[in-house]
C-alpha cells in the first residue's frame, strides 16, 4: 500500500474530519481514506452480495409487526 502524507490542512477541516472519524468510529486515517473512495469511487460494490445479506437479515429478523405504540417508544428513546 501506498502513503500519502498531507500538509495545510485547514483548521476547520481537520477538526470536520476529526469529528466525523469519532462519530464513525475511525481513525483520522480511516476516516480520511473512507472520504476519498466515497468521493472517488473505488470502493467495488457487489450488488447480489448485498442483496443476500439483506435477505439473510431479513429471513434471522424475528416478524414485528410496526404500531404506534412501538413508534412512540422510539421516539422517547431517542437515536444511539
Amino acid at each position: 500500500m501506498r502513503s500519502l502524507t498531507l500538509k495545510n490542512i485547514p483548521d476547520a477541516l481537520y477538526r470536520s474530519l476529526k469529528e466525523r472519524a469519532k462519530s464513525h468510529r475511525r481513525s483520522i486515517n480511516g476516516e480520511t481514506i473512507a472520504c476519498l473512495e466515497r468521493v472517488l469511487g473505488t470502493t467495488q460494490f457487489d450488488p447480489d452480495s448485498f442483496l443476500a445479506t439483506i435477505d439473510k437479515i431479513h429471513q434471522e429478523a424475528p416478524p414485528q409487526r410496526l404500531t404506534d405504540r412501538l413508534l412512540r417508544q422510539a421516539k422517547e428513546a431517542g437515536r444511539p
